[in-house]
C-alpha cells in the first residue's frame, strides 16, 4: 500500500519521467497525479507509444466537445433543479424552526427542536459515500429517481405529523436520504462534463441552493398563514415534485474511460491522499459553525425586537445572498484558482460572524449581515466540489464528493444541537452562539489553506 503522499502537485510532476501529458492530466484532473489517487502509475517512469499519444489526442478532443454541449447544459439545468427544490428547502430549515417554536413543539427546547435541521444534514451528508458508490457503478437516472419518489413522500407525510418523533421519521431521516439521492447524482454529472469551468458550471447547479432558500421561506410562511401548516406543506411538496422531475429527466453523466481494475466499495486509498485529508478536516471544521445561521437567523431577529413580518425575509436575503456568491465566485475561480477562493470565502465567512453578527442589533444591520454571510457562505458550498474533483481521478469523483460529505455529517449533526444548548446556557444570550459558529468556521479556514499549499507550496499559485 503506498504511503501518504504529502508533496506539493509541482514536485510531484517532477519526480516522474520528463514526459508531456499536460494536455490529458488538465482534462483528468490529476489521474497520474501520484499515489494520492490510487490510479497512478506502476512505476516511476511512464512511456506512451503512437496509439497511446493518439487516444490522449482524442480524449482531450472528446471531452472539449462534452464541455460545451448541449446535453452538458442540460445536466447543469437539471442539477439546479435538484438542489434548488432539495438543499433549498434544507437551507428554509429556519422557517419551520419558528413555526414549531410557536406551534406543534412550543413545549419543546429549541435545541431539541433543532435537531428535525441537524438529522436532516446529517442524513444527507453521511448518505454521500454509499451514494456516491452507486454513482460511479449506475449512473444519476435509477438513483435519482428512488430519491424523487422518497423525497415527495417524506414532504406529504411531514404535512401530517403532529408530534416529535413523526418529524423526525419523515422531515429528518426520510427527507434527508431523499435529498441526498437527488443532490450527489446531480453534482457529480456536472463534474463529469466540464474541467476548465468546472467550478462556474458546478457554481450554477449550486445557485439552486439559494434560490430555493430564498422562495421556501417567503412561500412557506404566506402558506402556513392563508392555509395552515398541513396544506401549505403540501403545495410546496407538489411545487419539488414537479422540479424533482425535470431533475430526473435531464440529468446525464459522460461516460469514464473504462477501468479495467475493479474497486472495492470502500477504497480506503483514497484516505493516503493527504490532500483529500486536510480538505475533509477543514470542511469538518467549517459545517460545525456554517449552517447555525440559517438555523437560528430568524429566532435571532424575533428576540432582537424585529417586527414579526419581516422576520422571515431575514433568512430569505440570507439566502438570497448565496444566490451570487454560489456563481461569481465559482467563475472567478476558473481564472485564479478554486483554493484561493475556496480558503478566503471560508475565512470571511467565520469572520463576519465574529465581527458583524455580533454588533448586528437592529433591521439594517441583520439584513445587510445576512446579504454578507449568504455571499460567503455560499461561496464556500460551491466550490468545495469542483475543489475535490481537482484533486480527484475521474473515475472516482462520485466516490470522493460522497466521502467527503458522509465525514461532514457528523460535525452538521451537533452544529446545531450545541448552538442550542449554548443559548440556554447563556440564558437567551447569543454571544456564546456566535462565537463558537463563527470560531469553527474560521479554524476550518485554516485547515484548507494548508491543503492549498500541499498542493502547490507556492502561496499565490494559481491552484
Amino acid at each position: 500500500m503506498p504511503d501518504i503522499d504529502c508533496r506539493p502537485e509541482t514536485e510531484a510532476k517532477k519526480a516522474r519521467a520528463p514526459v508531456d501529458v499536460d494536455a490529458l492530466t488538465d482534462k483528468l484532473d490529476g489521474c497520474w497525479h501520484g499515489s494520492g489517487c490510487g490510479f497512478g502509475p506502476r512505476s516511476s517512469t511512464l512511456t506512451l507509444n503512437n496509439s497511446d499519444a493518439e487516444s490522449a489526442a482524442t480524449t482531450t478532443v472528446s471531452d472539449e466537445l462534452e464541455e460545451g454541449s448541449f446535453r452538458a447544459w442540460l445536466t447543469v439545468f437539471g442539477a439546479f433543479m435538484a438542489l434548488f427544490c432539495t438543499f433549498g428547502q434544507i437551507n428554509a430549515f429556519g422557517t419551520f424552526q419558528a413555526w414549531y417554536s410557536t406551534h406543534q413543539l412550543s413545549h419543546l427546547a429549541p435545541s431539541t427542536i433543532s435537531w428535525i435541521g441537524s438529522l436532516q444534514l446529517w442524513i444527507l451528508f453521511f448518505s454521500g459515500g454509499p451514494i456516491g458508490r452507486l454513482y460511479d457503478c449506475f449512473g444519476p437516472t435509477i438513483i435519482m429517481l428512488s430519491g424523487a419518489i422518497l423525497y415527495i413522500f417524506s414532504i406529504m407525510m411531514s404535512s401530517l405529523s403532529t408530534q416529535y418523533y413523526q418529524f423526525i421519521l419523515c422531515q429528518g431521516i426520510t427527507f434527508g436520504l431523499g435529498v441526498g439521492m437527488l443532490f450527489y447524482p446531480s453534482l457529480a454529472s456536472v463534474s463529469t462534463y466540464f474541467s476548465k469551468r468546472r467550478a462556474t458550471a458546478l457554481g450554477i447547479a449550486a445557485a439552486g441552493t439559494s434560490l430555493g432558500g430564498f422562495i421556501y421561506p417567503i412561500m412557506l410562511e404566506h402558506l402556513f398563514t392563508k392555509v395552515g401548516f398541513g396544506w401549505g406543506v403540501r403545495v410546496s411538496g407538489l411545487m419539488s415534485g414537479v422540479c424533482s422531475l425535470l431533475a430526473v429527466l435531464t440529468v446525464t453523466r459522460r461516460r469514464p474511460l473504462e477501468d479495467p481494475a475493479p474497486r472495492p466499495w470502500i477504497d480506503f486509498a483514497m484516505l493516503k491522499d493527504c490532500r483529500f485529508l486536510f480538505l475533509t478536516a477543514g470542511s469538518c471544521f467549517v459545517a460545525l459553525g456554517l449552517f447555525i445561521p440559517f438555523f437560528y437567523i430568524i429566532n435571532y431577529a424575533h428576540d432582537i425586537n424585529i417586527p414579526a413580518r419581516y422576520t422571515f425575509y431575514v433568512l430569505a436575503v440570507l439566502n438570497a445572498g448565496g444566490i451570487i456568491g454560489r456563481t461569481a465566485p465559482a467563475y472567478l475561480s476558473d481564472v485564479v484558482g478554486r483554493f484561493n477562493i475556496l480558503v478566503p470565502s471560508a475565512f470571511l465567512s467565520g469572520l463576519s460572524c465574529l465581527v458583524f453578527w455580533f454588533f448586528a442589533k437592529g433591521i439594517v444591520s441583520v439584513m445587510l449581515f445576512a446579504a454578507t454571510y449568504g455571499f460567503l457562505s455560499g461561496a464556500f458550498i460551491s466550490l468545495i466540489n469542483p475543489c475535490v474533483a481537482q484533486i480527484s481521478d475521474i473515475r472516482e469523483i462520485g466516490t470522493r464528493i460522497g466521502m467527503l460529505y458522509t465525514m461532514i455529517s457528523f460535525p452538521s449533526l451537533v452544529g446545531g444541537p450545541i448552538a442550542g444548548v449554548l443559548l440556554v446556557k447563556s440564558h437567551g444570550s447569543y454571544d456564546s452562539m456566535i462565537a463558537f459558529s463563527g470560531a469553527t468556521v474560521v479554524v476550518g479556514s485554516l485547515l484548507l489553506l494548508y491543503t492549498k499549499l500541499t498542493v502547490d507550496k507556492k502561496f499565490f499559485a494559481v491552484v
